[in-house]
């Protein structure tokens, strides 16, 4: 397995004021954006365990409107974001496949939380990453990632829709923008510090 480098991003080290270091989930189904997600706000080159898909991959994982997909994460993405001088955030994108349940239960050990890509296009599929979230017990917030020719609901929509409970953060973001990626990343942060607070 390869793994691939982002960016030419050189090594950035932490600076000796970080104190606290929380781990974070990005998970969302299939082709949502999560690799492109972490990629995007990490200041580290990320960690990528890319795989070119195979013919048997095709006849399990839908590729519905995502014909020209040719890669897919077999692993995990790894990346690092400094959110203040004494807070550093460790960012573990999960593969999307069915198939990596087992995977996804285990990341969330020592996991504050999780952020949940979804596409309007298939929000069916965010139901049983949720129910993995639910059953480890590990709080969420949910992001909906715009693609291009995607439909746009109303958040009310969207929040009926995935059946979300009131005080669960519901954000848009588009994974490919830095400022729109560190803004959902920030609505969960704000809920894991309202939880503990609370």
């Amino acid at each position: 397995m390869d793994s691939a480098l982002a960016s030419d991003r050189g090594a950035v080290y932490l600076p000796q004021t970080v104190r606290t270091a929380a781990k974070l989930l990005v998970v969302g189904h299939f082709a949502v954006g999560k690799t492109t997600f972490v990629g995007s706000l990490s200041e580290i080159r990320p960690l990528r365990t890319e795989e070119t898909m195979t013919q048997a991959g095709a006849l399990i994982d839908d590729l519905a409107g995502i014909e020209e997909k040719t890669t897919t994460t077999v692993a995990m993405d790894f990346g690092r974001l400094t959110l203040s001088e004494s807070l550093v955030l460790y960012l573990f994108g999960a593969p999307g496949q069915q198939r990596f349940t087992r995977m996804w239960k285990d990341m969330t050990n020592g996991a504050l939380g999780a952020l949940v890509l979804a596409d309007t296009r298939r929000l069916e599929q965010s139901f049983p990453v949720m129910a993995v979230l639910e059953e480890q017990g590990l709080p969420y917030a949910v992001a909906v990632n715009h693609f291009e020719g995607a439909p746009r609901f109303a958040e009310t929509e969207v929040r009926e829709a995935l059946d979300l409970l009131p005080e669960t953060p519901l954000v848009t973001c588009d994974a490919r923008d830095r400022i729109s990626s560190t803004h959902a990343l920030i609505a969960l942060v704000q809920y894991l510090q309202a939880r503990h607070t609370s």
